[in-house]
């Protein structure tokens, strides 16, 4: 898989690209991740990408330009199967967006700043629209991080036990349930028995009513379509 992330920060991307699972699936070559400043496809000596709203108002958009010359410069040599737009207004991103961005061969995610990008871009270049909360950030590169993170950890051979992903929060509508490790007695708090036992269908049997259970408890709406 290969994503292209379209920033005016690339070096926020050093840290969570840099260690751990992204790291891992990088050097397995499992997935590319291509940083690129939409300030070198500015056409003017300042490098400007930014400008003010037509009509007036507080602060700045994003212009066409730049964002268009770097996407058809990257079109040039491959299909994309989405070119995402990081956007507080954009649909909710969850964990079967994660799925089904996962099988995509190429995408582009696209970081906005300031008061967001010319809307030409967004009606006739930029595919799909995802946010990751009912927030507003300083730029869209935290939530692109966020969104390759989730991507990236369930792509085939990334994880080293690969039903790991399979059983995590809302991949089957419902949060995971509560886990332990040793010791089976610490300072009096135990382990539930159950898990002790060895017996494989009652411990998944235990595992589903918990994780139902904390489901109704913490997050009931996730249950709403199943009532």
């Amino acid at each position: 898989m290969r994503i292209d992330i379209l920033t005016i920060f690339p070096e926020m991307f050093d840290g969570p690209f840099s260690h751990s699972i992204v790291k891992r699936a990088k050097e397995k070559g499992l997935v590319e991740i291509h940083l690129h400043n939409i300030r070198d496809y500015a056409t003017d000596k300042h490098r400007r990408v930014d400008d003010y709203p037509f009509g007036g108002g507080a602060g700045m958009v994003m212009m066409i330009e730049p964002v268009l010359n770097c996407i058809e410069n990257l079109k040039k040599d491959r299909d994309y199967d989405e070119i995402i737009f990081l956007t507080p207004d954009g649909q909710m991103f969850d964990q079967p967006i994660a799925n089904q961005l996962s099988v995509l061969k190429n995408i582009i995610l696209l970081c906005g700043h300031y008061k967001g990008i010319d809307e030409r871009l967004r009606e006739h270049v930029i595919t799909r629209e995802i946010s990751i909360g009912d927030y507003v950030l300083s730029g869209g590169e935290l939530a692109a991080a966020v969104v390759t993170d989730s991507i990236v950890r369930i792509l085939p051979g990334v994880l080293g036990d690969e039903t790991s992903a399979l059983s995590d929060s809302f991949q089957d509508g419902l949060l995971s349930p509560p886990v332990y490790t040793r010791p089976a007695d610490y300072k009096g708090w135990k382990v539930p028995d159950i898990l002790l036992s060895g017996h494989d269908r009652k411990i998944a049997e235990w595992r589903h009513e918990q994780a139902l259970e904390r489901t109704r408890k913490r997050r009931p709406g996730l249950l709403e379509d199943d009532v």
